[in-house]
């Protein structure tokens, strides 16, 4: 299967709608719809849980159990205090970046629906130059446009409103998708590809196959510690996105060699299952899959670590999708690498056994 032949114009616009909708940390549940909307004629059931995580199922009936997965939440602020004059001080919802919002438009998701702001910023003539104050949390500030705090309440923003960046899929020089929150639904979107394929080349598992979209893994890999609970699987293969290092103010001796277009990265760590991940690389070298390798200290702190201590031990691997400028609104990644880890997820699926322990003792 050539890579260049996996995302379609379907595809692609399921893609745009599932970035483009708003689904932060605690509030995933209409990105979940989407994505289960989507996948509905690949698979034969869902499953979902108390907190929003959404797992499409093909051959439930099976004993032998194998998760792909993603998670589906992107960071986002909260609503933390309202001033007297109508002004929003926030909190993070996850690894959001003080940094990057000045300047930023912002949504403020209420009962009444979105309410529009800005994180506002002092103008460059009014700021003492020689010792600039770096934007940080205790001074960052959304506008909505209020004189008073009674009008903000008025407008129905509250303590702990949710807030998010309305930033919105693009396709930069043919090749790139850029967007806010590709981390991680590029995983929800690739996972899904999986199971179109294997539904549209009427591959025959002879596994159940979960593929498993989490929520809440933005502050704790909170999702993946409920459901692998309910699944309780045998293997687990995540998928989550790294650092492309190669763009400046990165150290490649401490972040490693990552680069977007040159391939799925594939994990070394403790929580990574040796055998499990040997079986990955054999793939990626018989299907010649450009790969790259990346080694993680104590833990991947991806999902990969609540599937691999869960359950008494479940045989867990990542693929990992090789992304610029994380955590920002204008997260890039290269079309080949996506449709590769689409690739290379299918190609391992079909060299997976039922009944397969990964045992080092075998």
């Amino acid at each position: 299967m050539a890579a260049s032949k996996i995302i379609t114009t379907k595809s692609l616009k399921f893609f745009e709608k599932y970035l483009n909708n708003a689904s932060p940390t605690g509030y995933e549940w209409e990105g979940q719809k989407i994505w289960m909307d989507y996948l509905k004629p690949y698979v034969d059931e869902f499953i979902t849980d108390t907190y929003g995580t959404a797992v499409a199922v093909i051959n439930p009936e099976a004993k032998y159990k194998v998760v792909i997965e993603g998670h589906s939440d992107e960071i986002s602020w909260y609503v933390n205090y309202i001033t007297d004059n109508g002004l929003l001080y926030v909190i993070r919802n996850g690894g959001s970046d003080h940094q990057i919002a000045p300047s930023k438009w912002v949504n403020i998701h209420t009962k009444k629906g979105i309410v529009k702001g800005v994180f506002g910023w002092p103008a460059i003539h009014t700021r003492n130059r020689s010792k600039e104050e770096p934007p940080k949390l205790d001074n960052i500030c959304i506008d909505i446009g209020a004189k008073d705090k009674e009008e903000v309440e008025k407008m129905g923003v509250h303590v702990g409103c949710v807030i998010t960046y309305p930033d919105e899929f693009q396709v930069l020089n043919d090749n790139k998708f850029v967007c806010r929150a590709i981390d991680n639904r590029a995983g929800g979107f690739m996972i899904a590809e999986v199971a179109r394929l294997l539904h549209e080349n009427n591959v025959k598992l002879p596994f159940g196959l979960y593929i498993t979209n989490s929520v809440q893994e933005e502050i704790g890999l909170r999702g993946a510690e409920m459901i692998t609970q309910t699944i309780k699987p045998d293997v687990a293969i995540v998928t989550d996105v790294c650092h492309d290092t190669t763009t400046p103010m990165i150290d490649k001796k401490k972040e490693g060699e990552t680069a977007i277009g040159s391939g799925p990265v594939i994990s070394y760590a403790p929580a990574v299952q040796n055998k499990l991940r040997e079986r990955i690389i054999e793939t990626a070298e018989a299907k010649k899959i450009p790969f790259q390798r990346l080694a993680s200290s104590r833990y991947t702190g991806t999902d990969t670590d609540a599937f691999a201590y869960s359950n008494g031990g479940v045989a867990s691997a990542l693929i990992s999708l090789p992304l610029r400028y994380m955590h920002t609104t204008v997260e890039m990644v290269h079309k080949d690498d996506v449709e590769n880890v689409i690739r290379l997820i299918y190609e391992t699926l079909l060299n997976i056994e039922s009944g397969e322990t990964f045992s080092y003792f075998d």
